[in-house]
């Protein structure tokens, strides 16, 4: 199928051929009608991937922030590959359309069946592509009777109704739109259609007089007299009720404005994205309200909202996302919003390239503009088509010898720290990519050379020429994939965790025994990085007991993380712990059997090994973020090891060794652990981490949860 991507490293715009989407559960297949270019927001993302590194680096000063600290806690290298890799890859537009449903997933409520009509939203979900997979709470039905191409404004139409919710405006208010494009018309309408008197602002004439049409009483120019002397008359002096800022750009002139039109107490909403260098003065004087509107309405940036399907209860949350979609198609279905006068263009999906670059360059003006798909709004009638993944080229002959792998998930771990040091190997065929996304596995095969990319986990998982499969997913689906690839009879690459719960490890186990197939790789990539590896060897040969403290600096997480969804996703420690406790034992060359964890943001874990050793893994999440990630220190025998960051490393004993410091990057071993595993993979040999110790970890880290909830040491027992 076709779809609209950007590379946002080199400005370049394609219509790509990518994968179909699947229909999963949860959700609809939804084949594309008509798709609305937000004229605002996307050709803003448009021209800034034509900047300069230096211009994309001023127009996201926020972005910089975070690769500075990244630089910070992980090194250049690490960060350049990072950055490099989400820049250098395509990323969909659109966020507004409508379509048929063309499958509904299983699961779902009779809310809509195929053949429907449908409007859709989301960055993620309502591209500008003919097939897109929509969950529940992320579309609407169309009324009967409303223009496919009117229902297509069903997402903008949203953010412009939510940015008039965020203002309160009551019968009788003067109001202020600073900003007459897409969304500025809209507030116009939606402000008029609730009777209140709407005023505009805009330097484009023609914009000032469409909102004129469409029920403003005046609008002019920043700065118009007319406008002040608007104000002036319709609120006897006092100034306006509120303030909507749809406007864009880096100047601050709507804020100055808004201040000065704006009665004492006033409101002012900032919905599109303007410079808020607020005036002190004049916001304070007046008392004023300032207040942001977040997209589409409660809900919006919710993992559990819009990817889970959980609605929110109507009695405590009247307009949600989805709610707020359904109001717009209401309206716009009893004309008390009329959307036409804003459709300046309408295009061909098949010249969606070249309507971005004339938008772009300033060729053609627009408000909206539509694309229009093939077979826009099919007959009912129409038989179903399933989604089938791109098919994939004939295969040529392969070198005695080269392993074939497949990927099921290629996202940014993945395709940052994995699939390079692959790709660049002449024994290893990337063979196939599944991904969630369509585009995620074009740009993955685009990238890397994938000989083939689509949604179907079976396409990989039934494929008998493949030997290998990496499983780089989200933790909860871990488990399921690896015990169905080890059924497949695959070698597994599985990132940790490998198991969420221990009933998850038991059916890995029972898969095992079933199929005689042992050939798992747990991602614990630590044990083999460079420097560590030498500064065990220079520590030697250990006799007694020996102590460990690991302190592991984690920081705070952001609130969008996915990491943050427990309830689904694991706990983080759950998520991640088995990388420190694989270290532990890795350095202590046993398996702990016993684990007592204390504490709340901040987890104090304490193993206990059969030959009296201990380590204390302190995983911090309070700490700063200047201060290094990851310290290890290792006592016993009168010898000391100690590692910091895999940047130093020293050893003290009857001599002292410190390791070459490490200038440019950390290197925390997943070059080292690829190999080992493609070796063993093409030799047959032994993994390169036992099964025992894999699953030894895997229990360890699950019982710091049991210990935390109980607050008794959990032994540790491994099946046999």
């Amino acid at each position: 199928m076709k779809q609209v991507v950007q590379n946002y490293k080199s400005g370049e715009l394609a219509l790509l051929d990518v994968p179909a989407p699947a229909c999963k559960p949860g959700g609809v297949l939804v084949r594309t009608a008509f798709s609305l270019i937000s004229t605002g927001t996307e050709m803003m993302k448009v021209s800034e991937a034509s900047m300069s590194m230096v211009g994309k680096a001023r127009s996201r000063p926020d972005q910089v922030a975070k690769v500075m600290q990244s630089v910070a806690t992980n090194g250049v290298t690490a960060t350049y590959r990072k950055v490099m890799n989400k820049l250098d890859s395509y990323t969909p537009l659109g966020y507004s359309l409508v379509g048929v449903v063309e499958e509904v997933g299983s699961g779902e409520a009779a809310d809509v069946a195929v053949g429907d009509l449908v409007a859709c939203a989301g960055n993620e979900h309502a591209l500008h592509s003919e097939l897109n997979w929509v969950p529940k709470n992320l579309y609407a039905r169309v009324p009967a009777g409303l223009d496919p191409r009117h229902a297509s404004f069903g997402t903008v139409g949203s953010i412009a109704l939510q940015g008039v919710r965020r203002g309160e405006p009551q019968l009788g208010d003067i109001a202020l739109v600073i900003g007459l494009g897409l969304i500025g018309q809209l507030v116009v309408q939606l402000l008029t259609a609730s009777g209140v008197r709407v005023l505009g602002v805009d330097p484009d004439p023609g914009r000032c007089e469409l909102a004129e049409k469409l029920g403003a009483v005046v609008c002019g120019a920043p700065g118009s007299e007319l406008v002040d002397a608007a104000v002036a008359e319709l609120t006897s002096g006092h100034g306006v009720d509120q303030v909507y800022l749809a406007a864009g750009g880096n100047t601050n002139e709507p804020v100055e404005l808004a201040a000065r039109l704006s009665r004492d107490r006033g409101r002012v909403i900032d919905i599109g994205k303007s410079r808020l260098d607020l005036p002190w003065n004049a916001y304070y004087e007046k008392e004023l309200d300032v207040r942001f509107s977040r997209s589409y309405g409660p809900g919006r940036y919710d993992p559990s909202y819009e990817l889970e399907g959980r609605d929110y209860p109507i009695g405590y949350v009247r307009w949600t996302e989805r709610r707020n979609i359904e109001c717009f198609l209401d309206l716009a279905a009893r004309g008390r919003v009329n959307v036409e006068p804003l459709i300046s263009h309408v295009a061909d999906f098949s010249t969606a390239v070249e309507t971005y670059q004339r938008l772009n360059a300033g060729e053609l003006k627009a408000v909206a503009v539509l694309f229009r798909y093939p077979d826009a709004v099919p007959e009912v009638s129409q038989p179903v088509v399933a989604a089938t993944p791109v098919p994939a080229p004939a295969r040529t002959a392969h070198p005695l010898g080269r392993i074939r792998v497949g990927f099921i998930g290629a996202g940014n771990y993945a395709s940052s720290m994995l699939l390079p040091h692959l790709s660049e190997r002449d024994d290893v065929e990337l063979t196939r990519v599944a991904t969630t996304s369509a585009l995620s596995g074009a740009n993955a095969r685009r990238k890397f050379g994938f000989v083939d990319a689509s949604t179907d986990v079976d396409a990989v998982l039934e494929d008998d020429a493949i030997d290998a499969v990496f499983v780089v997913t989200r933790h909860s689906s871990h488990a399921e994939l690896t015990r169905r690839a080890l059924l497949a009879g695959k070698a597994v690459f599985v990132e940790k965790p490998l198991a969420l719960t221990e009933a998850e490890v038991g059916k890995i186990l029972a898969a095992i025994e079933e199929s005689g197939n042992d050939r798992l790789q747990v991602g614990f990539n630590r044990r083999f990085a460079p420097l560590l590896h030498e500064a065990k060897a220079q520590f030697g040969r250990r006799v007694g007991p020996a102590s460990v403290r690991y302190l592991v600096n984690a920081g705070q997480l952001e609130s969008s993380s996915w990491y943050n969804q427990a309830d689904t996703e694991g706990t983080r420690f759950a998520g991640e712990g088995g990388h420190f406790i694989d270290t532990v034992s890795w350095l202590l060359e046993s398996e702990p059997i016993a684990v007592y964890a204390c504490g709340t943001t901040d987890q104090q874990i304490f193993l206990r090994y059969p030959d009296g050793s201990t380590a204390t893994i302190s995983y911090v999440t309070s700490g700063s973020t200047g201060f290094q990630k990851e310290t290890i220190d290792l006592l016993g025998d009168g010898k000391v090891l100690k590692f910091d960051d895999f940047l130093r490393a020293s050893v003290f004993s009857r001599k002292k060794w410190s390791g070459p410091r490490i200038p440019k990057g950390r290197d925390k071993g997943q070059q080292a652990e690829l190999d080992a595993f493609v070796e063993a993979v093409a030799s047959g040999g032994p993994m390169p981490i036992p099964l025992h110790s894999l699953v030894s970890t895997t229990l360890a880290t699950l019982a710091t949860q049991t210990s935390l909830a109980t607050g008794v040491p959990v032994r540790i027992e491994v099946p046999s």
